[in-house]
């Protein structure tokens, strides 16, 4: 199991917080996805084995957000 910290870009709401979790836990692999909307943040836990920082960062995208690996 791997977590990676993703800086969320585009959040303004609730609604996109719930959105971009929703992204995350529906993405091959994921085990948690915890989504800050005060610090543009996400955590996810997911197997490194079924999916790729790349494809996290693209299920975020496909709902509409920017996504970057944090730090």
């Amino acid at each position: 199991m791997a977590t990676l910290k993703l800086r969320v870009t585009g959040m303004t709401c609730g609604h996109c917080q719930m959105k971009v979790e929703k992204a995350l836990l529906g993405a091959s692999g994921v085990y948690s996805a915890v989504v800050d909307l005060s610090a543009g943040e996400a955590e996810v836990d997911f197997n490194d084995d079924a999916a790729t920082t790349d494809q996290l960062i693209a299920a975020v995208a496909k709902a509409g957000y920017g996504a970057k690996v944090a730090g």
